[in-house]
């Protein structure tokens, strides 16, 4: 049975179980927009984002879980692409606003920018002790042959997972997708035709979903009794990449690092962290860094880690003081510079936090 409660801040639809027994968990899905939550019109054969009133006609399976699931659309759902930091508080603050009240979280995204959610996510929610796990769609929720059903009840079977003491499985920001999850902030979307979307090539799988769900534990966060969720409400959103390629320019290197109210640069680089040496090249870096410049080398490869002076096009950048991103994602990196730079204006701090893992999101 479901029943509708407008007397928040937010219009939210419960589904309570059908078996008579206590729901054994409660689970909060938090719908922020994208393709998972699309239906063709009547008229016109146009997709529409579904009432969530109506969510047992489009997955009656919800019915059957042994737990209690409420779902609470955001005011107005947007495509992922027009996600902002903005949105990405506003998100963490609904989950700390209900962290008493429901025993973990799923999130209805849009595939687009998923794993910068995810990152920014798993940053803002320090102390996290519940699972949030993002799930979306590559086809619509109401096409035949959707993959939209799969991700999502599965996501709702992981994040109401417990182990024999009752605690968590998943404690953590993660990424359910195509039968396996991924850690929030290790993941990237690599495929847009594809129903396995993303992968984490820096960091193992978590869990995987067949006849029964595999997790691996010793990669999962652990548990922790006692530790109090901490919310972070505050991005610095004056951040931007530069992307290294062969015959980049001075004057667009110049344009880049010297942007007004620029505080920091994810610098994505060949290889292990390689960029050219050029002389006018090494000059705009130093001038950067002089002037309190934070720049964060990140690798362009998927797989693999930064390891800045294993080569002499690398050991400049060390010697002067770039910091080194390890294995991190892009898409965690520049989220992570939002934080670092929201959190702190002292330059020795920011560079500390930069280059050590907060939230398992890269390697010493």
């Amino acid at each position: 049975m479901s029943t509708v409660n407008t007397s928040s801040k937010y219009k939210t639809v419960r589904i309570n179980p059908i078996s008579p027994k206590p729901p054994r968990a409660s689970v909060l899905v938090i719908y922020t927009g994208g393709t998972l939550g699309m239906v063709y019109e009547s008229v016109g054969r146009q997709l529409v984002p579904f009432d969530f009133e109506q969510i047992l006609e489009q997955v009656p399976e919800v019915n059957r879980f042994d737990f209690e699931i409420t779902f609470l659309p955001l005011s107005e759902p947007i495509d992922s692409s027009n996600m902002t930091p903005e949105l990405w508080i506003e998100i963490a603050r609904i989950v700390n606003e209900n962290y008493a009240q429901y025993d973990s979280f799923v999130i209805l995204h849009g595939t687009d920018t998923m794993a910068y959610t995810a990152s920014a996510l798993s940053f803002l929610l320090e102390g996290l002790n519940k699972a949030v796990i993002l799930t979306g769609a590559q086809l619509p929720i109401g096409i035949a042959r959707s993959d939209a059903r799969e991700n999502f009840l599965t996501a709702l079977e992981i994040a109401a997972a417990t182990n024999l003491a009752g605690q968590p499985i998943v404690s953590e920001v993660c990424i359910y997708f195509n039968s396996v999850l991924l850690r929030g902030n290790r993941a990237k979307k690599n495929e847009s035709s594809d129903f396995n979307a993303f992968k984490s090539e820096n960091y193992p799988i978590l869990a995987r979903a067949g006849v029964s769900i595999y997790y691996d534990l010793p990669y999962l966060e652990t548990y922790r009794p006692g530790i109090k969720l901490h919310l972070h409400e505050k991005l610095n959103p004056n951040v931007t990449y530069l992307k290294i390629f062969p015959g980049i320019s001075r004057e667009v290197v110049h344009a880049v690092l010297k942007v007004s109210g620029l505080r920091g640069v994810v610098l994505e680089t060949f290889g292990a962290g390689n960029a050219p040496t050029m002389d006018w090249f090494l000059a705009e870096i130093r001038d950067a860094i002089d002037r309190n410049l934070l720049i964060f080398n990140v690798s362009q490869c998927d797989g693999g880690r930064v390891t800045q002076g294993q080569y002499q096009t690398s050991k400049f950048l060390k010697d002067v003081g770039v910091i080194s991103g390890s294995d991190i994602t892009a898409e965690s990196a520049i989220t992570k510079m939002m934080y670092v730079l929201g959190r702190t204006d002292d330059p020795a701090q920011q560079r500390t936090w930069l280059s050590e893992p907060l939230r398992g999101e890269m390697s010493l």
